[in-house]
């Protein structure tokens, strides 16, 4: 199958990775920045294959290469929307690098139009992959934890001045977000799915405490109320003194108490169930060794796609569950600059909404 990437900077190792480990033939690259592409060829031998074109402009790199079947778009979140559908148009299969869009009509409009062109969207939020969240999902499917009372997400991490002076886009309300948007998304889309995806109000605080340099929020705190009757807590930050402490996903039903932890939701720290099985043994103390934070996830997600164009199928991280996971941030932005709980299904709001609110 024949693969292209468009936007070589910091994820763009991981996207490079996975189409390696799933035989993908990379026919081409693109960036506006040159250096970056060869940087990420370069970390995986590729820089001296003639084979991969390498492209500043994305329009171009399509005209040039119809028989495309897979692009995955890890630019800056700003252009994510407008890329992904530029592609749809052309009848290439998708994977979008999260958060899938900046506002809900783009999100729908993704849906909708990759549903009319039948082409294949995944939103890129691969720790559902990771082989701790996969037994509580496997776990929950299987009833094991009877009426869900409860649940929690903390992503408790560090980003300093460092990190945002390497790409100015980052932490503004039309390229990027906050917090929340970027680093927790994640964790927010698995809480948001484990907890029946349903939500009926939204209620959310954040605040600007330590990054007074940029646009969004460093911190950001909501309750979230599920339309099967259960409730949540997300708290996302990237304050933590000094470096990345933990993403922990918790789940409370009647019957069950799981708790994922470590830097990315990778390991399991508390697994207790009434209906004890020999495979409970084996879960608890379970760590899933990853060499960054972004996990192992990105190389099964590209397998998952592969086999959905080939079998004609969903992926099993489809853009509903991108425009999911954005829809519940964006309701903790509306909720923060209301002052009042946010009624979903949320309608005509984006990032940019937000601008001014911190300065």
């Amino acid at each position: 199958m024949k693969y292209a990437l468009i936007g070589c900077g910091r994820i763009s190792t991981n996207h490079i990775k996975a189409a390696v480990n799933n035989r993908l033939e990379i026919t081409a690259v693109c960036d506006v920045v040159e250096s970056n592409m060869e940087d990420v060829l370069k970390k995986h031998g590729l820089e001296h294959d003639s084979t991969i074109k390498r492209y500043t402009d994305y329009k171009e790199m399509i005209a040039e290469n119809n028989d495309i079947q897979l692009i995955s778009i890890a630019t800056e979140s700003g252009l994510h929307a407008v890329v992904a559908l530029y592609c749809i148009e052309h009848g290439i299969n998708v994977i979008i690098e999260k958060p899938m869009a900046m506002n809900m009509a783009d999100a729908e409009a993704i849906i909708r139009r990759s549903r009319e062109k039948h082409v294949k969207v995944s939103a890129c939020h691969q720790n559902r992959f990771n082989v701790a969240v996969q037994e509580m999902r496997r776990a929950l499917e299987a009833g094991r934890f009877g009426k869900l009372s409860h649940g929690a997400i903390h992503v408790r991490w560090n980003r300093n001045r460092d990190y945002y002076i390497q790409a100015p886009w980052r932490g503004t309300w039309a390229q990027d977000g906050g917090a929340l948007m970027n680093q927790c998304i994640h964790g927010i889309d698995l809480l948001r799915w484990m907890l029946g995806d349903e939500i009926e109000e939204v209620y959310g605080v954040t605040r600007q405490q330590f990054h007074d340099y940029l646009e969004a929020e460093d911190i950001g705190m909501a309750v979230v109320k599920f339309k099967n009757g259960a409730i949540a807590t997300i708290e996302g930050t990237t304050n933590v003194y000094s470096k990345n402490l933990e993403e922990v996903l918790y789940l409370f039903g009647e019957n069950g108490t799981v708790k994922l932890g470590g830097e990315s939701t990778n390991n399991i720290d508390v697994w207790n169930f009434a209906d004890e099985t020999d495979r409970d043994e084996n879960n608890k103390g379970l760590k899933e060794e990853t060499c960054n934070v972004y996990g192992n996830g990105h190389t099964s997600l590209f397998a998952d796609m592969i086999d959905a164009i080939a079998n004609d199928r969903e992926p099993y991280v489809d853009a509903v569950a991108g425009r999911n996971a954005l829809e519940l941030v964006l309701a903790i932005y509306k909720s923060q600059k209301e002052g009042i709980p946010v009624t979903l299904p949320l309608k005509d709001f984006g990032s940019i909404d937000m601008q001014g609110t911190f300065f």
